[in-house]
């Protein structure tokens, strides 16, 4: 008698940028076990803003057949009712930073975070050993068991734990 495996269900994650990439790698290091029946692929559009994120996840989409299609992007630029829709349209989860990955992040470890952009990006570096795009960066502060319990405060970061399965 043969025996059949199970089916994994198929999830592509797309950061908007690097940060977020190593952020979604991190997790997915400490979240996805090899018998969790999940199979997670995580790429990056490489910044350019919201629209420029849609228009690459839609194309990665087609490359390969996925069960869920998700991607991690800034509020900050060009994140419109135009781009909302044409996201919806091709059933891509958007799990939102507002206004930005850094920011959520932030706010989820009880730090108010800077509104200058600039300021900003520098004021998350050493929550992350300054290696932001490096995925064992998020350890110390940003660990599943932090995410989990702080859940409720973003519901980014209760999707994202939601499609891991978690």
């Amino acid at each position: 008698m043969s025996k059949f495996r199970r089916q994994k269900q198929t999830l592509l994650l797309v950061g908007e940028g690097y940060d977020e990439e190593a952020f979604l790698k991190y997790l997915k290091s400490q979240l996805v076990g090899r018998d969790a029946g999940l199979e997670v692929k995580i790429k990056t559009a490489r910044g350019k803003g919201a629209k420029h994120v849609i228009e690459w996840t839609i194309r990665q989409a087609k490359q390969a057949e996925y069960d869920v299609v998700a991607a991690l992007l800034d509020t900050d630029t060009d994140w419109t009712p135009a781009v909302q829709k044409q996201a919806r349209a091709k059933k891509i989860i958007v799990l939102t930073s507002d206004p930005c990955f850094e920011a959520m992040l932030l706010r989820l470890i009880g730090v108010t975070p800077e509104i200058d952009t600039k300021k900003l990006k520098k004021q998350f570096e050493p929550f992350v050993s300054n290696a932001s795009t490096v995925p064992d960066s998020y350890t110390q502060y940003f660990n599943p068991e932090l995410l989990k319990s702080r859940r409720n405060l973003e519901n980014t970061v209760d999707e994202l734990l939601r499609l891991l399965k978690n």
